[in-house]
């Protein structure tokens, strides 16, 4: 079957990885590459001919939109086959409305608390809206699919996962670069956590979250102790699975070099992102406001440098009546040939093989769904590490 993929966002950081995942994909005849900007567009293309040696340019076909144009978007997508929606999260609400309005499937990054709205109508329109299939949440949440498989009873899940810039390219104070958006790192940094702990949840308030006691090490083969700092809700996943009655311990953590939160722990507890203007300036502006953009231009990425992204989950539990104890490890590089960067293969291929699966019929489930329970974790993991991109699986009885 050959299929045609429309790529929203495809001159950004994960739709150029998208793009160049889909041009090497035999049974994709042809990939939109829509933004609101080209001038990327020439640099997709040569990442393309990389992986399909010139032959790329068969495939792609750019398209420059404004899809805040509600009527013109959903002409676009009646010319294809399923989308990708890589664009801001604030764009999901139009990008999912005109996958409702034109029955067209879209695949995109975002919490599906974001366009549960939506699931009665794409149940009508006999469409899937695939949220969270990205890197984090994303690959975790196939994998938590693929372990939880192997056990009889659940009682552990900690997961990790952070984007850092390899050693030889931390030549900053702040020992981190921007693999993303340097708002929504800001913005997860003031993100409230919640874990359970003991068997009971608890929530790890943002203001908090870089505070000392909140703070443990995490030892990564090849990289040595990394920072984990509680970021994320944990207890929204364990409900997913219907597990939460069992679980003793749960959290989900970002991973950073160590020094991370020495640093920002002090500026958050003088309000250094609060988002309240400060006045007597020639221009109100927020400490958050400044902190984006006084900091992005001077955390920026060489063409020669690599980011890294690292990802641990970790099961305990029982099986056989054993307690077991099963560890899944992952990094991804940047392929400096391409210039591809970590996080950008981590957020864009997820979303990409989840794409061609509604569209082959190896997803069939209407409605908005979630990689934890709706994508396949064989052939996905298959199809991710055909690409490089592995877990590294270790089981121990304990």
């Amino acid at each position: 079957m050959a299929m045609k993929v429309l790529v929203l966002g495809a001159c950004g950081l994960q739709g150029r990885a998208a793009v160049y995942f889909l041009s090497a994909c035999g049974d994709v005849s042809e990939i939109i590459c829509a933004d609101y900007s080209l001038d990327n567009f020439e640099r997709i293309e040569r990442i393309a001919n990389i992986k399909q040696q010139g032959a790329a340019k068969e495939k792609l076909r750019p398209l420059q939109i404004d899809v805040s144009d509600f009527e013109k978007l959903t002409d676009l997508y009646r010319q294809a086959d399923v989308v990708i929606d890589l664009l801001p999260r604030t764009f999901a609400d139009i990008a999912s409305r005109a996958a409702v309005k034109t029955g067209k499937s879209v695949v995109n990054s975002n919490y599906i608390h974001e366009t549960a709205k939506y699931d009665q109508q794409a149940k009508e329109a006999g469409i899937a809206i695939v949220g969270e299939c990205g890197l984090d949440p994303g690959i975790d949440l196939v994998f938590y699919s693929r372990a939880l498989g192997s056990f009889d009873e659940v009682h552990v899940i900690n997961s990790y996962c952070g984007g850092f810039p390899e050693k030889a390219a931390c030549d900053n104070p702040l020992n981190y670069k921007i693999s993303w958006t340097w708002e929504g790192v800001l913005s997860s940094s003031m993100r409230d956590a919640r874990v359970i702990s003991n068997g009971r949840e608890k929530v790890i308030r943002g203001a908090d979250q870089h505070k000392p006691g909140n703070i443990a090490p995490l030892e990564f083969p090849g990289l040595g102790t990394l920072e984990s700092i509680p970021n994320g809700d944990a207890v929204y996943f364990t409900d997913l699975f219907g597990i939460t009655d069992k679980i003793r311990e749960a959290g989900r953590y970002a991973l950073r070099w160590p020094g991370w939160s020495a640093f920002w722990n002090p500026l958050k507890q003088l309000g250094f992102l609060e988002k309240e203007p400060v006045y007597g300036l020639k221009c109100a502006v927020t400490p958050y406001e400044f902190m984006d953009r006084f900091l992005a231009p001077r955390l920026q990425y060489k063409e020669n440098e690599k980011d890294l992204v690292v990802m641990v989950n970790v099961f305990e539990g029982l099986c056989g009546g054993r307690k077991k104890r099963l560890t899944g490890s992952m990094l991804i590089e940047r392929d400096l040939e391409t210039g591809l960067m970590a996080m950008s293969k981590g957020v864009g291929y997820p979303a990409a093989i989840a794409a061609r699966m509604i569209a082959d019929g190896r997803i069939t489930d209407k409605g908005v769904l979630t990689p934890a329970l709706h994508v396949p974790w064989e052939p996905f993991f298959t199809e991710l590490g055909a690409q490089g991109i592995e877990f590294t699986i270790k089981e121990e009885w304990i």
